[in-house]
Protein backbone atom coordinates (compact mmCIF):
# COMPACT_ATOMS: atom_id res chain seq x y z
CA UNK A 1 0.00 0.00 0.00
CA UNK A 2 2.96 2.54 0.43
CA UNK A 3 4.43 1.94 -2.01
CA UNK A 4 1.17 2.44 -4.12
CA UNK A 5 0.88 5.68 -2.53
CA UNK A 6 3.95 6.94 -3.24
CA UNK A 7 3.80 5.54 -7.15
CA UNK A 8 0.52 8.42 -6.97
CA UNK A 9 2.78 11.11 -5.78
CA UNK A 10 5.41 10.73 -7.99
CA UNK A 11 4.05 9.92 -11.33
CA UNK A 12 2.63 13.15 -11.52
CA UNK A 13 5.85 14.85 -11.23
CA UNK A 14 7.54 12.41 -13.77
CA UNK A 15 4.83 13.10 -16.55
CA UNK A 16 5.01 17.01 -15.71
CA UNK A 17 9.42 16.47 -16.54
CA UNK A 18 8.42 15.00 -19.80
CA UNK A 19 7.11 17.69 -21.63
CA UNK A 20 8.60 18.07 -24.93
CA UNK A 21 10.13 21.43 -26.16
CA UNK A 22 7.15 21.40 -29.14
CA UNK A 23 4.33 21.63 -26.46
CA UNK A 24 6.48 24.63 -25.12
CA UNK A 25 6.80 26.69 -28.40
CA UNK A 26 10.82 26.52 -27.76
CA UNK A 27 13.07 24.31 -29.13
CA UNK A 28 15.62 22.38 -27.53
CA UNK A 29 18.23 25.23 -28.28
CA UNK A 30 16.36 27.79 -25.76
CA UNK A 31 15.40 29.44 -29.13
CA UNK A 32 11.14 29.97 -30.61
CA UNK A 33 9.76 28.74 -33.35
CA UNK A 34 8.99 32.39 -34.39
CA UNK A 35 12.57 33.82 -34.02
CA UNK A 36 14.36 35.30 -36.89
CA UNK A 37 16.00 32.15 -38.91
CA UNK A 38 18.73 34.50 -40.21
CA UNK A 39 19.81 35.80 -36.98
CA UNK A 40 19.45 32.35 -35.22
CA UNK A 41 21.73 30.43 -38.26
CA UNK A 42 24.23 33.48 -38.47
CA UNK A 43 24.21 33.91 -34.23
CA UNK A 44 25.02 30.17 -34.67
CA UNK A 45 28.11 30.26 -36.91
CA UNK A 46 29.34 33.09 -35.32
CA UNK A 47 29.70 31.09 -32.38
CA UNK A 48 31.48 28.64 -33.78
CA UNK A 49 33.32 30.98 -35.37
CA UNK A 50 35.08 32.37 -31.79
CA UNK A 51 36.90 29.09 -31.32
CA UNK A 52 38.21 28.69 -35.05
CA UNK A 53 41.40 29.61 -36.48
CA UNK A 54 40.77 32.69 -38.52
CA UNK A 55 39.65 31.90 -42.53
CA UNK A 56 42.91 30.47 -44.16
CA UNK A 57 44.40 28.81 -41.12
CA UNK A 58 42.24 25.65 -41.20
CA UNK A 59 44.96 23.51 -42.30
CA UNK A 60 46.04 24.58 -38.08
CA UNK A 61 42.51 24.41 -36.41
CA UNK A 62 43.06 21.95 -33.37
CA UNK A 63 40.14 20.12 -33.08
CA UNK A 64 39.40 19.63 -29.27
CA UNK A 65 36.02 19.31 -27.62
CA UNK A 66 35.19 22.77 -27.05
CA UNK A 67 35.40 22.94 -30.89
CA UNK A 68 33.20 20.30 -31.78
CA UNK A 69 30.94 21.19 -29.05
CA UNK A 70 30.17 24.47 -30.76
CA UNK A 71 29.78 23.10 -34.72
CA UNK A 72 27.40 20.79 -33.50
CA UNK A 73 25.91 22.99 -31.52
CA UNK A 74 25.90 25.22 -35.30
CA UNK A 75 24.60 22.20 -37.20
CA UNK A 76 21.49 21.94 -34.56
CA UNK A 77 20.63 25.27 -34.79
CA UNK A 78 21.56 25.06 -38.52
CA UNK A 79 18.81 21.98 -39.21
CA UNK A 80 16.30 23.27 -36.67
CA UNK A 81 16.06 26.96 -38.69
CA UNK A 82 17.79 26.74 -41.98
CA UNK A 83 14.87 25.10 -44.31
CA UNK A 84 13.35 28.69 -42.80
CA UNK A 85 15.81 30.47 -44.91
CA UNK A 86 15.78 31.99 -47.84
CA UNK A 87 15.27 29.37 -50.81
CA UNK A 88 18.67 30.56 -52.23
CA UNK A 89 20.25 29.50 -49.13
CA UNK A 90 19.39 25.85 -49.75
CA UNK A 91 22.33 24.88 -50.79
CA UNK A 92 24.76 26.53 -47.93
CA UNK A 93 22.49 25.18 -45.52
CA UNK A 94 22.25 21.46 -47.12
CA UNK A 95 26.34 21.91 -46.84
CA UNK A 96 26.77 23.68 -43.53
CA UNK A 97 24.20 20.26 -42.29
CA UNK A 98 26.56 17.58 -44.04
CA UNK A 99 30.09 19.48 -43.05
CA UNK A 100 28.85 19.80 -39.30
CA UNK A 101 27.61 16.18 -39.24
CA UNK A 102 31.10 14.84 -39.93
CA UNK A 103 32.73 18.14 -37.99
CA UNK A 104 30.72 17.07 -34.32
CA UNK A 105 32.17 13.99 -34.11
CA UNK A 106 35.25 13.25 -32.75
CA UNK A 107 35.97 10.03 -34.38
CA UNK A 108 36.74 11.93 -37.81
CA UNK A 109 39.99 11.50 -39.18
CA UNK A 110 42.18 14.77 -38.88
CA UNK A 111 42.75 15.46 -42.68
CA UNK A 112 39.04 15.22 -43.35
CA UNK A 113 37.78 17.59 -40.60
CA UNK A 114 39.99 19.55 -42.04
CA UNK A 115 38.14 19.49 -45.45
CA UNK A 116 35.22 19.64 -43.63
CA UNK A 117 36.08 22.56 -42.05
CA UNK A 118 36.88 24.17 -45.09
CA UNK A 119 33.62 23.12 -46.91
CA UNK A 120 31.76 24.63 -43.92
CA UNK A 121 33.69 27.76 -44.02
CA UNK A 122 32.43 28.39 -47.75
CA UNK A 123 29.35 27.71 -47.19
CA UNK A 124 28.50 29.42 -43.59
CA UNK A 125 29.80 32.34 -45.71
CA UNK A 126 27.18 31.74 -48.02
CA UNK A 127 24.74 32.24 -45.30
CA UNK A 128 25.89 34.92 -43.49
CA UNK A 129 26.05 37.28 -47.08
CA UNK A 130 22.10 35.74 -47.79
CA UNK A 131 21.48 36.95 -44.54
CA UNK A 132 22.85 39.97 -44.48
Amino acid sequence: MRRLAALAVILPLLAGCQQSPARTGQYSTGGDPSDDPCARVVSAIGYADLLLRPRGEEDDQTFENAVLGRLAEARGITLQYGPALPDTLGTAVQAVQDATAGLARADVPRDRQVALLKDYRAAADQIEAGCA
